[in-house]
Protein backbone atom coordinates (compact mmCIF):
# COMPACT_ATOMS: atom_id res chain seq x y z
CA UNK A 1 0.00 0.00 0.00
CA UNK A 2 1.58 3.26 -1.09
CA UNK A 3 1.98 6.38 1.01
CA UNK A 4 -0.31 8.28 -1.35
CA UNK A 5 -3.10 5.74 -0.92
CA UNK A 6 -3.53 6.53 2.80
CA UNK A 7 -5.96 9.32 3.64
CA UNK A 8 -5.42 11.30 6.82
CA UNK A 9 -8.62 12.65 8.36
CA UNK A 10 -8.30 14.96 11.38
CA UNK A 11 -11.31 14.85 13.70
CA UNK A 12 -12.31 18.26 15.00
CA UNK A 13 -13.80 16.63 18.09
CA UNK A 14 -10.36 17.16 19.64
CA UNK A 15 -9.93 20.72 18.36
CA UNK A 16 -10.27 23.84 20.50
CA UNK A 17 -13.83 24.92 19.74
CA UNK A 18 -13.07 28.47 20.90
CA UNK A 19 -10.83 28.92 17.87
CA UNK A 20 -12.33 26.27 15.62
CA UNK A 21 -11.66 28.05 12.33
CA UNK A 22 -7.98 28.53 13.20
CA UNK A 23 -7.77 24.88 14.22
CA UNK A 24 -9.15 23.83 10.85
CA UNK A 25 -6.72 26.12 9.06
CA UNK A 26 -3.81 24.55 10.97
CA UNK A 27 -4.47 21.15 9.37
CA UNK A 28 -5.95 22.11 6.01
CA UNK A 29 -2.70 22.21 3.98
CA UNK A 30 -1.66 18.74 5.17
CA UNK A 31 -4.82 16.64 5.61
CA UNK A 32 -7.03 14.84 3.08
CA UNK A 33 -10.47 14.94 4.73
CA UNK A 34 -11.91 16.67 7.79
CA UNK A 35 -14.16 14.66 10.09
CA UNK A 36 -17.19 16.19 11.80
CA UNK A 37 -18.32 14.03 14.73
CA UNK A 38 -22.05 14.42 15.32
CA UNK A 39 -23.25 13.15 18.71
CA UNK A 40 -26.83 13.35 19.94
CA UNK A 41 -26.53 12.54 23.64
CA UNK A 42 -28.59 9.37 23.09
CA UNK A 43 -26.71 6.98 20.80
CA UNK A 44 -23.63 8.14 22.71
CA UNK A 45 -23.61 9.97 26.01
CA UNK A 46 -21.95 13.14 24.82
CA UNK A 47 -23.51 15.89 22.74
CA UNK A 48 -21.59 17.70 20.01
CA UNK A 49 -22.64 19.99 17.19
CA UNK A 50 -24.57 19.61 13.97
CA UNK A 51 -24.83 21.30 10.61
CA UNK A 52 -25.73 24.75 12.05
CA UNK A 53 -22.18 24.96 13.44
CA UNK A 54 -20.40 22.93 10.75
CA UNK A 55 -21.71 25.15 7.96
CA UNK A 56 -19.63 28.06 9.27
CA UNK A 57 -16.36 26.15 8.91
CA UNK A 58 -14.45 27.48 5.93
CA UNK A 59 -12.32 24.77 4.34
CA UNK A 60 -11.49 23.18 1.03
CA UNK A 61 -11.13 19.79 2.70
CA UNK A 62 -13.89 17.26 1.98
CA UNK A 63 -16.21 17.02 4.98
CA UNK A 64 -16.55 13.53 6.44
CA UNK A 65 -19.66 13.37 8.62
CA UNK A 66 -19.65 10.68 11.31
CA UNK A 67 -23.21 10.36 12.62
CA UNK A 68 -23.19 8.95 16.14
CA UNK A 69 -26.95 9.42 16.42
CA UNK A 70 -30.04 7.27 16.88
CA UNK A 71 -31.89 8.71 13.90
CA UNK A 72 -29.43 9.19 11.03
CA UNK A 73 -32.19 9.29 8.42
CA UNK A 74 -33.48 12.50 10.04
CA UNK A 75 -30.03 14.12 10.04
CA UNK A 76 -28.55 13.51 6.61
CA UNK A 77 -30.37 16.31 4.76
CA UNK A 78 -28.79 19.07 6.83
CA UNK A 79 -25.31 17.76 6.02
CA UNK A 80 -26.02 17.15 2.37
CA UNK A 81 -27.09 20.80 2.16
CA UNK A 82 -23.68 21.98 3.38
CA UNK A 83 -21.88 19.83 0.83
CA UNK A 84 -20.75 16.78 2.82
CA UNK A 85 -18.34 14.54 0.94
CA UNK A 86 -19.15 11.43 2.96
CA UNK A 87 -21.79 10.55 5.54
CA UNK A 88 -21.28 7.54 7.79
CA UNK A 89 -24.02 6.04 9.95
CA UNK A 90 -23.74 3.32 12.58
CA UNK A 91 -24.82 -0.25 12.00
CA UNK A 92 -26.12 -0.30 15.56
CA UNK A 93 -28.50 2.60 14.84
CA UNK A 94 -30.05 1.38 11.59
CA UNK A 95 -31.77 -1.96 11.10
CA UNK A 96 -30.57 -4.39 8.46
CA UNK A 97 -32.24 -4.65 5.09
CA UNK A 98 -34.65 -2.08 3.67
CA UNK A 99 -33.96 0.60 6.29
CA UNK A 100 -30.24 0.66 5.57
CA UNK A 101 -30.68 0.49 1.82
CA UNK A 102 -33.11 3.41 1.92
CA UNK A 103 -30.63 5.47 3.91
CA UNK A 104 -27.80 4.54 1.56
CA UNK A 105 -29.92 5.56 -1.43
CA UNK A 106 -30.80 8.90 0.16
CA UNK A 107 -27.15 9.72 0.83
CA UNK A 108 -26.08 8.78 -2.68
CA UNK A 109 -28.92 10.69 -4.30
CA UNK A 110 -27.90 13.70 -2.22
CA UNK A 111 -24.47 13.67 -3.85
CA UNK A 112 -22.34 12.16 -1.08
CA UNK A 113 -20.63 8.84 -0.55
CA UNK A 114 -21.93 6.64 2.25
CA UNK A 115 -20.25 4.70 5.01
CA UNK A 116 -21.30 2.29 7.74
CA UNK A 117 -19.60 2.23 11.13
CA UNK A 118 -19.07 -0.59 13.61
CA UNK A 119 -18.52 -0.15 17.34
CA UNK A 120 -15.61 -2.16 18.82
CA UNK A 121 -17.89 -4.95 20.05
CA UNK A 122 -19.96 -5.17 16.85
CA UNK A 123 -18.98 -8.04 14.51
CA UNK A 124 -18.36 -7.51 10.83
CA UNK A 125 -21.34 -9.73 10.08
CA UNK A 126 -23.62 -6.97 11.42
CA UNK A 127 -22.89 -4.94 8.28
CA UNK A 128 -22.56 -7.68 5.68
CA UNK A 129 -26.00 -6.96 4.23
CA UNK A 130 -24.74 -3.68 2.82
CA UNK A 131 -20.92 -3.84 2.63
CA UNK A 132 -20.97 -4.49 -1.10
CA UNK A 133 -22.94 -1.26 -1.61
CA UNK A 134 -21.35 1.26 0.76
CA UNK A 135 -18.31 3.35 -0.14
CA UNK A 136 -16.64 3.16 3.26
CA UNK A 137 -16.45 0.94 6.32
CA UNK A 138 -15.54 2.68 9.56
CA UNK A 139 -14.15 0.38 12.24
CA UNK A 140 -14.12 2.09 15.62
CA UNK A 141 -11.01 1.28 17.64
CA UNK A 142 -12.44 3.02 20.73
CA UNK A 143 -15.97 3.27 22.07
CA UNK A 144 -17.65 6.20 20.34
CA UNK A 145 -18.50 9.44 22.07
CA UNK A 146 -15.28 10.45 23.81
CA UNK A 147 -11.90 11.62 22.55
CA UNK A 148 -8.52 10.54 23.89
CA UNK A 149 -9.30 6.84 24.52
CA UNK A 150 -6.82 3.99 24.30
CA UNK A 151 -6.63 2.04 21.05
CA UNK A 152 -8.39 -1.35 21.11
CA UNK A 153 -6.20 -3.70 19.09
CA UNK A 154 -8.76 -6.53 18.99
CA UNK A 155 -10.61 -4.74 16.18
CA UNK A 156 -7.68 -5.20 13.81
CA UNK A 157 -8.85 -8.75 13.06
CA UNK A 158 -12.11 -7.29 11.80
CA UNK A 159 -10.21 -4.91 9.52
CA UNK A 160 -8.18 -7.80 8.12
CA UNK A 161 -11.34 -9.79 7.43
CA UNK A 162 -13.01 -6.84 5.73
CA UNK A 163 -9.97 -6.14 3.55
CA UNK A 164 -9.77 -9.78 2.50
CA UNK A 165 -13.45 -9.88 1.58
CA UNK A 166 -13.62 -6.41 -0.03
CA UNK A 167 -10.23 -5.58 -1.56
CA UNK A 168 -11.35 -2.24 -3.02
CA UNK A 169 -13.37 -0.92 -0.08
CA UNK A 170 -12.21 2.19 1.75
CA UNK A 171 -11.67 1.13 5.35
CA UNK A 172 -11.45 3.90 7.90
CA UNK A 173 -10.23 3.51 11.48
CA UNK A 174 -11.09 5.95 14.23
CA UNK A 175 -9.95 5.98 17.83
CA UNK A 176 -6.54 6.08 19.47
CA UNK A 177 -4.78 6.45 16.12
CA UNK A 178 -1.26 7.83 16.51
CA UNK A 179 2.24 7.20 15.20
CA UNK A 180 2.43 3.92 17.15
CA UNK A 181 -0.95 2.46 16.23
CA UNK A 182 -1.19 3.76 12.65
CA UNK A 183 1.22 1.12 11.25
CA UNK A 184 -0.96 -1.60 12.81
CA UNK A 185 -4.05 -0.10 11.18
CA UNK A 186 -2.41 0.12 7.77
CA UNK A 187 -0.94 -3.38 7.99
CA UNK A 188 -4.40 -4.73 8.80
CA UNK A 189 -5.83 -3.05 5.70
CA UNK A 190 -7.06 0.41 6.70
CA UNK A 191 -6.51 3.18 4.18
CA UNK A 192 -8.23 6.11 5.89
CA UNK A 193 -6.98 7.11 9.34
CA UNK A 194 -8.98 9.39 11.61
CA UNK A 195 -6.91 11.11 14.28
CA UNK A 196 -8.10 13.71 16.74
CA UNK A 197 -6.02 13.97 19.89
CA UNK A 198 -2.75 13.00 18.20
CA UNK A 199 -3.08 15.85 15.72
CA UNK A 200 -4.79 18.60 17.67
CA UNK A 201 -2.75 18.11 20.85
CA UNK A 202 0.43 18.46 18.83
CA UNK A 203 2.10 21.85 18.62
CA UNK A 204 3.11 21.06 15.04
CA UNK A 205 0.11 19.70 13.17
CA UNK A 206 2.06 19.34 9.91
CA UNK A 207 4.59 17.14 11.68
CA UNK A 208 1.88 15.02 13.32
CA UNK A 209 0.11 14.40 10.02
CA UNK A 210 3.43 13.68 8.29
CA UNK A 211 4.21 11.10 10.98
CA UNK A 212 0.94 9.31 10.27
CA UNK A 213 1.52 9.44 6.53
CA UNK A 214 5.03 8.03 6.96
CA UNK A 215 3.54 4.96 8.60
CA UNK A 216 2.31 3.84 5.19
CA UNK A 217 5.86 3.34 3.98
CA UNK A 218 6.93 1.57 7.17
CA UNK A 219 4.04 -0.89 7.16
CA UNK A 220 4.41 -4.14 5.20
CA UNK A 221 1.81 -4.93 2.59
Amino acid sequence: MSNASILITPSILSADFRILQKEVESVEPYADWLQIDVMDGHFVQNLSFGAPVAKWIETKLPLDIHLMVQNPRDRIREFLEIGAKNITFHAEAVGEGKERKALLKAIHEGGATAGIALNPETPLSAAEDILSEVDLLLVMSVHPGFGGQEFLSDVLQRVQAARAAYPDLMIQMDGGVDAKTAPLCIQAGANNLVAGSFIFRSQDRAEAIAALRACATSSPG
